[in-house]
C-alpha cells in the first residue's frame, strides 16, 4: 500500500505547509472550534480538483499548462501561470521565514541564518537528486505531519463540543470570520497543489512506476482507481492534520484568551507556557519538517508551469546539464523566496497575501482546468467520471464565492 501511495499522499501533506499551518492556528485561535466544520466541507471538492488534475497529467504525460494551452488562449495562459509564480514565490518566503523562527525558538541563534540555509538545502536537494529518488523522500516526510495527531492527544479537548462544531456548521457574517474563512479555503485548496500534482502524475507516468503497479493488480484495476485512492488517502489525510491543528490551538490557546495568531511559529511559541514543552516540541518539528516538504513543491510546480508554457525540456528527472532552463526558474523561485523571506517584510503581511493570492488565484485556474476536462476531447481522452466532473466545477464556484466574499468583506 505504501508503495502505491505517492503524487497524492506527497501533494496532500504538501498542503499543511507552514503558511497553512499558521491560518489554521489562527483560525482555532480566534474562533475556536467554529471552523471545524471547514475541513469536512472542502474535502469532497479538494479531492475531486486533485483527481481531476492527476487524471490530465497521468493520462497525456503533460502536465497542467500544457494541457491548457491546447484549450485556451495563450494569453490566459501567460496571465495564469504568471500568476501562479508570484502566489509561490510568496509562499515560499512565508513558509521558510515560518521555518527560520521555528528553529530559533527551538535551538536559539538568528532566524535568518536558518532561513536562508533551509531555502539551500531545499535547493540542492531538488536539483542535484532525481525524481523516482526525491519523490520517495518526500513520501517519507508526510509522515512528520503525524506530529500534530500527537499534539492535539498530549492536551485536553472537550472532544463533545469539537465533533458538535464539526457536524453543525457556524455562520458568521463578520469581517474577520469572512477573512478566515476565505484563508482556510486558499490554504486548503490552493493552485499549486493543481500543476504539481499533474506534473509528478506525468512524470510517473513516463516512468511507468504505476503502470507497472496496475498491470499487478489485475484487468479490472486501472490507472484511475489507484489515483483515485492514492489522491483521496493524501487529501483526507491533509485535512485530518488540519482539523488537529483548530483543534490543539483552539483547546489550548483560544480557552486561554489568546486568539491572535499570526505565524506558524508564533503559534508555536504561545503553546508552550500553555500546554507544555512537548506540545511545543512537535508543533515546532511539524513547521520545520512540512517546510521542507512544501517549499521543492512550490518550486518545481512553478518550474513546471512555466517550462511547459514556454516550450522548455523540464523534468525533476533530467539531469541539471539536460535542463538547464528549467532548473533555473526552480532556483529563481527559491532564492527569491528566501531573500524576501530574509528582508524586514512583515510576516503578518506576508502570511494574510499569501492566503489571499492563494484563493483569488485558484479561482481562474479551477475554471480553466474544468473547460478542459468537459471539452469533447477531454470526455474522450480523459474518461473522467461525471460525479466528480461534477464536483469540479462545484468546488470552483465555492472558491469564486470565497474569492467575491473576501472582495466584499475587504471592501
Amino acid at each position: 500500500m505504501w508503495k502505491a501511495l505517492g503524487p497524492g499522499l506527497v501533494t496532500g501533506a504538501a498542503d499543511d505547509d507552514p503558511s497553512g499551518i499558521a491560518t489554521y492556528s489562527q483560525a482555532g485561535a480566534q474562533f475556536g472550534y467554529a471552523l471545524a466544520w471547514t475541513m469536512l466541507l472542502t474535502l469532497p471538492f479538494m479531492a475531486a480538483i486533485q483527481i481531476i488534475s492527476a487524471c490530465i497529467g497521468w493520462k497525456t504525460r503533460r502536465g497542467l499548462a500544457g494541457n491548457i494551452a491546447r484549450q485556451l488562449p495563450r494569453l490566459v495562459l501567460y496571465v495564469l501561470v504568471g500568476l501562479l509564480v508570484v502566489a509561490n514565490t510568496v509562499n515560499i518566503a512565508a513558509d521558510l521565514a515560518a521555518m527560520g523562527e521555528a528553529t530559533r525558538l527551538a535551538l536559539g541563534g538568528p532566524a535568518v541564518v536558518y532561513t536562508v540555509g533551509f531555502g539551500i538545502a531545499c535547493l540542492l536537494a531538488e536539483v542535484f537528486i532525481p525524481y523516482h529518488r526525491y519523490a520517495g523522500y518526500l513520501k517519507f516526510l508526510t509522515l512528520v505531519l503525524l506530529a500534530y495527531v500527537a499534539a492535539a492527544f498530549s492536551v485536553r479537548v472537550p472532544w463533545g463540543e469539537v465533533i458538535r462544531s464539526t457536524l453543525v456548521p457556524t455562520i458568521s457574517l463578520s469581517r474577520d470570520y469572512l477573512l478566515t474563512l476565505v484563508a482556510v479555503f486558499g490554504t486548503t485548496i490552493s493552485p499549486y497543489l493543481f500543476f504539481w500534482q499533474a506534473s509528478q502524475e506525468a512524470e510517473e507516468s513516463r516512468l511507468s512506476h504505476r503502470r507497472s503497479l496496475v498491470a499487478a493488480a489485475g484487468p479490472q484495476q486501472n490507472y484511475f482507481t489507484h489515483i483515485s485512492a492514492d489522491t483521496w488517502i493524501g487529501m483526507s489525510f491533509s485535512n485530518l492534520v488540519a482539523f488537529f491543528i483548530i483543534v490543539t490551538t483552539a483547546a489550548t490557546l483560544n480557552a486561554q484568551g489568546i486568539k491572535n495568531i499570526e505565524t506558524a511559529a508564533q503559534a508555536a511559541e504561545a503553546l508552550r507556557p500553555i500546554a507544555g514543552e512537548l506540545t511545543f516540541l512537535l508543533f515546532a518539528a511539524g513547521i520545520i519538517g512540512t517546510g521542507l516538504l512544501a517549499v521543492p513543491v512550490l518550486a518545481g510546480a512553478a518550474a513546471y508551469a512555466v517550462a511547459e508554457t514556454f516550450g522548455l525540456r523540464g523534468s525533476l528527472e533530467l539531469p541539471v546539464r539536460r535542463a538547464l532552463q528549467f532548473y533555473a526558474i526552480v532556483t529563481a523561485a527559491t532564492l527569491v523566496g528566501a531573500a524576501l523571506a530574509a528582508t524586514d517584510i512583515d510576516p503578518i503581511a506576508m502570511l494574510f497575501w499569501t492566503a489571499v493570492i492563494n484563493g483569488i488565484v485558484a479561482v481562474p485556474i479551477m475554471f480553466a482546468m474544468m473547460v478542459v476536462v468537459s471539452s469533447e476531447r477531454g470526455k474522450q481522452t480523459l474518461a473522467i467520471p461525471p460525479w466528480i466532473r461534477a464536483l469540479g466545477w462545484l468546488a470552483s464556484i465555492l472558491m469564486a464565492l470565497g474569492a467575491g466574499l473576501l472582495g466584499w468583506s475587504y471592501l
